[in-house]
């Protein structure tokens, strides 16, 4: 294993690189980004009332936020499986379910709103956070072992 690791030292020291990346978009939050749900979900938010938004603003910055995470994670499974097919399907479903995503955080926002914060609360977690990555490393690595 140790030699594995050896080989690849580059792979790796770029895995850690990018991985480091999508840390400090998290670390650093509060000030790239405009959120006001930030702190909204932070606190006990089940007795208050929602923050007041700049819906534009926090479109475009969830929208920026999501498209990081996806540029960095994409650079990821090419440094981890150096094939572009899989980098191009995985930007397909990024830009499919981010879509799909923002729809719903807009349209359950506007339309639902304070009656849905844990719908609101899961959709923006998964515009802000990159989750997708943790699901498909180990789908295209399995993909990878079967077909050997």
């Amino acid at each position: 294993m140790l030699q594995k690791l050896i080989r690849n030292k580059e792979k790796v020291g770029w895995s850690i690189f990018l991985i480091l990346l999508l840390v400090l978009i998290r670390a650093f939050e509060e000030t790239l980004f405009y959120d006001p749900f930030l702190n909204y979900f932070k606190s006990e938010y089940s007795q208050l009332a929602f923050p007041k938004i700049n819906i534009f603003k926090l479109f475009f910055s969830l929208g920026i936020r999501f498209y990081l995470n996806s540029v960095i994670s994409l650079f990821l499974l090419y440094v981890i499986f150096k094939d572009t097919q899989i980098v191009k399907f995985s930007a397909l479903l990024y830009m499919i379910l981010g879509s799909i995503l923002m729809i719903s955080f807009i349209f359950t926002l506007n339309f639902f709103g304070e009656e849905s914060k844990m719908t609101l609360f899961y959709i923006r977690r998964f515009l802000i956070q990159p989750i997708f990555i943790l699901l498909f490393l180990p789908a295209f690595y399995y993909q990878k072992q079967s077909k050997k």
